[in-house]
């Protein structure tokens, strides 16, 4: 798939285009791309490929869980399956953390198809019921001892489909190098962007029932992580009121090896995202912002840094506010018009933060293949900050979607961010 593995041989032209975004030759009308049944499936691919399926929710009394399987291979080594799993209470602080190797992973499982996956210590099932209010869901289940045991149905509502940017088989895709027929490495995400979710987890010995709602990603990085992007931003809203509301949103800014005119002429930012208002998938948005070029697109789809501060313990400018946009064309048939978000998030700043779960130091995290492999090169230091906190949303839209929303409703609900810092590139530190 990869011209090369480690790096690509040079384009006949320097300047030529070097990277291609999600967005390109995707008309603003037709960003929705409904998912197929192979686009759930695992590829488990070859070369340097890390590949994601994680399963955000925000329950009802507030907690925060992340539940995910990486699967990585990095060149002839065998691959490495990596399961994570996070529960964050914010109204005690206490978080739970497990980070395991996992044994004996198989996709497809018996009489079942690759969309499932297994392991010794965790499993995720797929199951499909055609024609109900919930046609798709996953069964979670992981046994890490008597510390913590998950059992979770995640449910997708009939009326917020599963979404990729883009129609087809390369909708989703951002690939790399000059040469589309033979990309030195690809990105591409696929959405759930609304799930409903119940069961129980026993933590310490003790059972808790849970409900809640969230979000689902299967994502596949087909690069070096360090070379895809500099940095990463990620959130995810979810409220109860107005029938139910979920507002997610993905960007990533490339390093400036890749962009419209070859090699340093990045960095370019890529954003996508989606509305889901009523329980209804009202709209997909993507933006690729290109250096020095002016944008004509009438989607808004952005997530901002403001105030930005050093933190000393990572090296990075730190956001101390987050805002984030969405603007895009009604989905839904019978109310015609755009549909508008936008969330204004106080994360703090260093020594007095709001809603920080956790900073992560990646490279201490993830297998030790992949950090070898990642931690060779010069400058890359990554870093997540992860923040939930209680916010609001303002929509904007057709009033046939929801009553008030002509005239803008504030939606309240919590958003989780994720913040992602790869190598210090003074384009991002300075945004």
């Amino acid at each position: 798939m990869f011209s090369s593995f480690f790096s690509a041989a040079p384009p006949v032209d320097p300047t030529a285009p070097n990277f291609h975004s999600v967005t390109t030759n995707v008309s603003d009308s037709d960003l929705f791309g409904p998912l197929e049944p192979k686009d759930m499936e695992w590829a488990c691919a070859g070369g340097f490929v890390t590949e994601t399926q994680t399963f955000y929710i925000i329950a009802d009394d507030g907690r925060n869980i992340m539940y995910q399987l990486i699967h990585s291979s990095v060149g002839l080594w065998y691959p490495t399956l990596q399961f994570n799993c996070k529960i964050y209470d914010p109204k005690t602080g206490e978080s739970i953390w497990k980070s395991i190797n996992v044994a004996n992973f198989v996709t497809p499982p018996p009489g079942l198809d690759k969309r499932s996956a297994k392991s010794d210590q965790c499993s995720i099932t797929y199951q499909s019921k055609p024609g109900s209010d919930h046609p798709e869901s996953y069964l979670l289940s992981a046994n890490l001892g008597v510390d913590l045991q998950v059992s979770l149905e995640v449910s997708r509502p009939a009326t917020a489909p599963g979404w990729k940017l883009g129609k087809g088989p390369k909708g989703g895709f951002s690939y790399f190098g000059p040469d589309l027929e033979k990309p030195e490495g690809y990105v591409v995400h696929r959405f759930w962007p609304l799930t409903e979710v119940e069961g129980h987890l026993i933590i310490n010995g003790k059972a808790e029932s849970l409900t809640g709602s969230g979000m689902f990603v299967h994502a596949i990085q087909g690069m070096r992580p360090n070379l895809v992007a500099s940095s990463w931003d990620f959130h995810h809203f979810q409220s109860k009121e107005l029938g139910g509301v979920s507002a997610i949103q993905m960007e990533f800014v490339t390093c400036d090896t890749h962009g419209r005119h070859g090699a340093g002429s990045g960095p370019v930012t890529v954003n996508v995202g989606s509305l889901v208002i009523n329980k209804k998938l009202v709209t997909v948005t993507g933006r690729t912002t290109w250096p020095g070029e002016k944008d004509e697109s009438t989607i808004v789809s952005k997530s901002t840094h403001l105030n930005n501060i050093l933190d000393p313990h990572t090296g990075y400018q730190k956001p101390s506010e987050l805002d984030v946009e969405w603007s895009g064309p009604s989905l839904v048939a019978d109310a015609p018009g755009t549909v508008s978000g936008k969330v204004f998030m106080d994360v703090g700043d260093v020594d007095q933060p709001k809603g920080l779960i956790e900073r992560v130091d990646i490279l201490a995290e993830i297998p030790y293949v992949l950090k070898a492999a990642v931690s060779y090169v010069a400058g890359t230091k990554p870093f997540m900050y992860q923040w939930i906190n209680p916010t609001k949303i303002h929509l904007t839209g057709p009033e046939a979607i929801a009553p008030g929303l002509s005239e803008g409703v504030d939606v309240e609900g919590r958003m989780y961010t994720e913040s992602t810092f790869i190598s210090l590139i003074p384009e991002k530190v300075a945004a």
